[in-house]
């Protein structure tokens, strides 16, 4: 899987070997692309670690692209960037303040503003959502009834249930049966997002939940 940046580095290797026959220099591509040399240097192992091109010792044209059937399929990553403090007030994909970013399957998650939230507790053992996960939340302030949906409690406390509407208060159910129904005032819960997603392990696993 590659990141957007080393996505579109090798799409400028590739521009260059086929309008010039060779590969640019160091020097050439840090210019072109107006970054550093150390930068180009980093994309270049990144690439070569990934089985996307390969090199004789350091850089130098004798660089070539693997072609596609003796590398294996990679698909676009995204970077995310997973929640830390919730800010009161301003929605979760909003925050300024994140923990730390991610990079996931960019043709698995394709919405707009996508964001992580980093799963504490069991709560949601029996949905197959972990301690120390990640839960990938596309961003909107709606429910339906039965989602699993990112909250916001008394507008300080963020937390992951699925979400039912009552006539006389909003249930927040775990899944997992150690831990009981919340029941919260309308005003108290502000809905930030919908779990589509799962990213445990060294952020190396990735699953879709069912829409």
């Amino acid at each position: 899987m590659l990141t957007e940046k080393q996505q579109h580095f090798f799409d400028y290797l590739k521009r260059r070997l086929q309008d010039e026959g060779q590969l640019p220099s160091l020097r050439q591509a840090a210019r072109e692309l107006e970054i550093s040399h150390n930068a180009v240097a980093q994309l270049l192992a990144q690439l070569e670690k990934k089985g996307m091109v390969a090199r004789e010792g350091r850089y130098s044209r004798t660089l070539r692209l693997l072609p596609r059937d003796s590398r294996p399929e990679r698909a676009l990553g995204r970077e995310l960037p997973i929640i830390g403090r919730v800010t009161a007030g301003m929605p979760m994909y909003a925050q300024q303040e994140w923990a730390g970013s991610v990079v996931v399957d960019g043709k698995m998650f394709g919405g707009e503003s996508l964001f992580c939230l980093r799963i504490s507790g069991k709560s949601m053992r029996d949905a197959g959502i972990f301690d120390g996960d990640l839960a990938i939340c596309e961003p909107r302030q709606y429910a339906e009834n039965g989602e699993i949906v990112a909250v916001l409690l008394h507008q300080e406390e963020a937390t992951v249930k699925r979400f039912f509407l009552r006539p006389d208060c909003i249930e927040l159910h775990p899944e997992n049966s150690d831990y009981p129904v919340m029941r919260y005032g309308f005003s108290e819960v502000l809905v930030q997002g919908k779990v589509v997603g799962i990213v445990r392990g060294q952020h190396t696993s990735f699953s879709r939940l069912p829409d």
